[in-house]
């Protein structure tokens, strides 16, 4: 999955994979070529495939139990995993350059998915898709295709429509869990006067802040404006925008129900806004982000899950449905031999996910993965919202030029920033927005 952005790849490593790319010129996919298809395991398929991810740790771990599962199936396939780290998109573009690229690589974003189709590098992986079809939702699909040909498979994912909370904070103030916007900020107003505050910001993070605007303008403004506004086809100035940054400055402008205040929120990064949350006594009542949440508070806290901390989903603007901002890591091939071929079947079915899910720390899209199979409950709800999520919409900022949608002290993340600070002249940053974006989009 895409990483905490605390943990993101550098502006440097994406100047250096669009640098790389431009020599590339053509290299092709280095692949070879063969009409055997994928077949559901057995000697009959033999090969090397080597795979470079993100992964390293406990993920690396986990992936390598996912390849001994394959493995078991095809005992005369060897597989080789590397991790590139958070340098994958400048590793991956010099091996992809110097005409040896991996068979499968595990990107964190689908703009450098499209950013390899472009170059001519990638092998489409069309003889997947009825597996895939099978076990995905359309919109996972749609991510993983650039003119209507599928080039990657989303194994791993990430919701991102999630609001964690102390629990007993929650229960002292007779608060239960908001469906509705209107039953957030009423609850927000008791916590108040229970004496916790009730939002915990991380404003020192930009990124955590676009992530808030997504939520809301994909349940304020629906799925179809949320495609135009990612692709820049209507103007960051539109009502549309209004409407949703409105939503958000009813939370920034409660300033005392903030920890710390707008002061403290803009000097509060990304962990730390979890953490206070889950200390005792708690600076705040509940934190918005995604599922990832539930790493930092059982690594940095002693709260227990269901008794101590526990999540809902971000709740219903309007009329909306249940909808899913998120991310999640793509699956791409160099290559289209019989063994690479079989490795991509394996991938998208629910047996190699169930493998991961098992062991923590992992939400699948497939949404043929037995829910049970999750350690806990919690990460059981946040991946089975992921998994069967009707209107499903990747992570708006990822999918924006850098220069825009990625850069610390730049576009959407700085001007957020200001709007945390100020969130009275909604005018003002929308105008900021729309110069910030249209710069950066060409437009």
């Amino acid at each position: 999955m895409k990483r905490p952005r605390y943990l993101l790849l550098s502006l440097i490593g994406i100047v250096a994979l669009a640098g790389a790319l431009l020599l590339v010129a053509g290299c092709g996919s280095n692949s070879t070529s063969s009409s055997a298809g994928p077949t559901a395991g057995g000697s009959d398929v033999s090969g090397n495939v080597s795979v470079m991810a993100v992964w390293s740790g406990d993920e690396q771990k986990s992936f390598q139990q996912v390849i001994d599962g394959f493995t078991a199936m095809y005992p005369n396939i060897t597989v080789n995993y590397n991790s590139a780290g958070d340098q994958l998109p400048t590793v991956l573009s010099t091996a992809v350059q110097g005409g040896n690229p991996p068979s499968v690589a595990v990107l964190p974003q689908p703009g450098l998915m499209q950013a390899f189709v472009k170059k001519g590098a990638l092998v489409p992986i069309d003889y997947a898709k009825d597996t895939i079809t099978q076990n995905y939702a359309p919109d996972w699909m749609d991510l993983g295709s650039v003119d209507g040909t599928l080039y990657g498979l989303f194994f791993k994912g990430a919701n991102k429509s999630t609001v964690w909370y102390n629990v007993k904070a929650f229960a002292d103030a007779g608060v239960n869990a908001p469906p509705t916007w209107p039953d957030l900020m009423t609850g927000a107003e008791t916590l108040k006067a229970s004496g916790v505050k009730a939002f915990s910001i991380a404003g020192a993070d930009g990124w955590t802040l676009t992530d808030l605007f997504e939520n809301i303008y994909l349940r304020s403004a629906g799925p179809d404006m949320y495609d135009k506004l990612t692709n820049h086809e209507i103007p960051w100035t539109d009502a549309s925008v209004t409407s949703a940054l409105q939503f958000m400055a009813q939370v920034f402008s409660d300033t005392g129900n903030i920890a710390g205040g707008t002061s403290g929120a803009l000097q509060t990064d990304f962990p730390t806004s979890v953490t206070q949350v889950f200390t005792d006594p708690p600076k705040a009542a509940m934190v918005f982000e995604g599922d990832f949440v539930q790493g930092v508070i059982t690594s940095s806290t002693s709260a227990q899950p269901t008794t101590g901390f526990n999540q809902f989903a971000f709740p219903s603007v309007g009329a909306s449905q249940p909808s899913v901002v998120g991310g999640g890591d793509m699956v791409v091939t160099f290559n289209n031999d019989a063994a690479t071929k079989a490795f991509v079947e394996y991938l998208a079915t629910p047996q190699a996910a169930e493998i991961w899910a098992k062991l923590g720390g992992f939400a699948s899209p497939n949404k043929n993965v037995n829910p049970d199979v999750y350690p806990d409950d919690i990460s059981k709800a946040t991946a089975s919202a992921l998994a069967e999520a009707t209107t499903f919409r990747f992570d708006m900022s990822d999918l924006a030029p850098p220069a825009f949608g990625g850069t610390v002290g730049q576009g959407e993340w700085k001007i957020l920033q200001d709007f945390l600070k100020n969130p009275k002249d909604i005018q003002s940053v929308q105008k900021a927005l729309e110069k910030a974006a249209a710069k950066a989009y060409g437009n």
